[in-house]
């Protein structure tokens, strides 16, 4: 998770959404919905980033919900958020997805026809990442989202082990590492957050490990084995997959 506990001296007043729906309607259900789904926490909601197409017919955010440190223990602190507007009717219709991580809420909105160069994190909010390593995951995941189906995840803002772990399953079944962890940690005292990933044969494995690490019990994360790793053991070689708008499940 990237928290908003930011250093005080450095602390700064937090944008707020603005859905941008006067003048527009929607059927009851539809209304309702985005209430229960959406609105009734926007006052507590932190774009950390939006994109709004020139026509105004849609709207893409990745949103921070401050409230998700209240709910469930495994309850994703962010929301993806897709506005569709038609200027005709004057009415709109939404999608929305809650997700453990920024980049795979950038993911879901690039697959939902975001500009991937427009949905870039605001640097103002949150801790940056520490190093290469996670700048260069992130944004793979944001690229090939869709490559994955989220299987669990769970987000601890302890202030002395502020973590996140998410499980993923591959969606081609010939993937050399058909599980994956992403696991996100954030170091308060120097205020930057690492992106690390590690591959299993099975979930029992995957969620095994994830359990172990919010327990403190962690061993080290098993490298992803490449194509070519996999095409030594089985003879076979694999073609790269390509690079598409992301979507996780």
């Amino acid at each position: 998770m990237l928290s908003l506990t930011e250093p005080a001296p450095a602390r700064k007043a937090l944008p707020h959404v603005d859905f941008a729906l006067d003048g527009c309607d929607a059927d009851e259900e539809m209304y309702l919905d985005f209430y229960r789904q959406v609105a009734v926490n926007e006052d507590m909601l932190v774009p950390f980033a939006e994109h709004h197409t020139p026509d105004g017919a849609h709207s893409y955010y990745v949103l921070f919900d401050q409230t998700a440190t209240y709910g469930h223990p495994d309850r994703p602190h962010y929301v993806a958020v897709h506005l569709k507007r038609d200027r005709e009717t004057k009415t709109f219709t939404f999608e929305q997805a809650p997700l453990p991580l920024p980049a795979m809420a950038q993911s879901w909105l690039i697959h939902r026809g975001c500009p991937r160069t427009a949905i870039a994190l605001n640097p103002e909010l949150g801790p940056p990442p520490a190093d290469e390593a996670t700048r260069s995951l992130e944004r793979r995941l944001a690229c090939d989202g869709d490559h994955y189906a989220m299987g669990y995840s769970h987000t601890c803002d302890d202030p002395d082990d502020t973590v996140t772990v998410v499980a993923l399953r591959a969606l081609d079944e010939r993937a050399p590492s058909p599980f994956r962890v992403v696991v996100e940690e954030v170091d308060t005292d120097a205020w930057t957050h690492t992106l690390r990933e590690g591959g299993f044969d099975t979930a029992g494995e995957a969620l095994q490990w994830c359990h172990d690490r919010l327990t403190g019990e962690a061993s080290p994360l098993p490298p992803v084995r490449t194509a070519t790793a996999a095409s030594r053991l089985t003879g076979v070689a694999k073609p790269p997959a390509p690079c598409r708008p992301g979507r996780f499940r």
